[in-house]
């Protein structure tokens, strides 16, 4: 026989460390004489499309082209200490400093545009290539000759933005205060197909809503969120550390089962946009918040299907099995305690 149900499942998440453990980011960006710039940043590209979005936003704060952005990454020796690529921070994080390195270069920039515009650097903005007068837009110069008059009269090219989201530890007695300087959510929904006489679980559909504060990149949001969904529906039916007195078993990916392509359900990303006035043009992370609520989404869903509650992950069909009845439970396993570890004679 063959069930189907549907489950919700949602969480909240904090971004970055929080509790007070640091949590910052540097970047450079220099002008060349042609106008291009470089993006220098020690944060690591895993796929994930940092790169990308950071040019898009030295880009837009900038007003030039897309192509005219070059960045260097993750060189020890070369970019300023971005922290660690974890926690769902590098949008939030480096974002922010990337950005503040570009207010930074406009300080010059403006101050010697206002002189050749005449005119008062503070109404000067930077849009489509150009600097120009806010107020009377036909008073303007190119992006690209202002960078050549930077380099000529020996101004400064090269911006520096330093940005800390470390948050102030919890009360120890309450446990009560600002953990993190922002926060994720997400809710998703799945339809599931519970064999009851193999024990597999099938994931037909499933539908995540993951609130990006402002999609920079909406195809990089949505590859986020199909990602995130597909490693927590490995989570759920096929990902498990065997380890037997401190040894892992099944080390190898023949071993260590994790999703094909013909284990993903159609998946349906949904980018919610609720801006975040802290973040970079109100963005914030979206990787973790797209994976964290699978799992749960997965086991209600086999719940509505069986009546049953799964505890325990993955939900293999061993398990599936047991909680329907139709396998033996597994004896108990024996737990020790720190009581029972040996240690060394001192």
């Amino acid at each position: 026989m063959k069930l189907r149900g549907i489950g919700v499942g949602a969480m909240m998440y904090g971004l970055g460390y929080g509790y007070a453990r640091p949590d910052f980011s540097a970047t450079d960006i220099e002008l060349a004489p042609d106008g291009t710039v470089t993006i220098w940043n020690g944060a690591s590209e895993l796929g994930q499309g940092l790169t990308t979005l950071l040019c898009q936003l030295v880009a837009q704060e900038l007003g030039i082209p897309y192509e005219d952005t070059f960045i260097i990454s993750a060189d020890t020796g070369r970019t300023p200490d971005a922290g660690p690529v974890s926690a769902s921070r590098s949008t939030y994080v480096q974002g922010n400093s990337a950005i503040k390195a570009c207010r930074d270069l406009k300080g010059p920039l403006s101050e010697l545009a206002g002189e050749l515009l005449k005119v008062d650097p503070d109404r000067l903005i930077y849009k489509d290539g150009l600097v120009q007068d806010q107020e009377d837009p036909n008073r303007s110069i190119s992006f690209h000759n202002l960078a050549g008059e930077m380099h000529k009269r020996g101004r400064r090219v090269r911006g520096s933005g330093y940005h800390n989201i470390t948050t102030a530890d919890v009360d120890p007695e309450t446990s009560q205060g600002d953990a993190y300087a922002s926060y994720a959510w997400a809710s998703q929904l799945a339809e599931v197909e519970v064999d009851t006489e193999m024990g597999l679980v099938t994931v037909l559909r499933l539908a995540s809503a993951t609130d990006a504060g402002k999609a920079i990149n909406p195809k990089m949001v949505e590859g986020q969120i199909e990602g995130g969904a597909v490693q927590g529906l490995g989570f759920a039916l096929m990902e498990e550390m065997k380890v037997e007195q401190g040894e892992f078993k099944n080390a190898k990916l023949s071993t260590y089962l994790i999703p094909t392509a013909a284990d993903v359900p159609m998946v349906e990303p949904l980018i919610v946009e609720v801006f975040d006035p802290t973040g970079p043009y109100g963005a914030k992370g979206v990787a973790e918040p797209a994976t964290i609520p699978t799992a749960p989404t997965i086991f209600n869903a086999i719940t509505n299907a069986t009546g049953k509650r799964v505890r325990s992950t993955p939900a293999s069909p061993e398990r599936v099995l047991r909680l329907l009845g139709k396998l033996e439970e597994e004896e108990e396993e024996t737990q020790l305690t720190f009581e029972d570890m040996p240690y060394p004679e001192p």
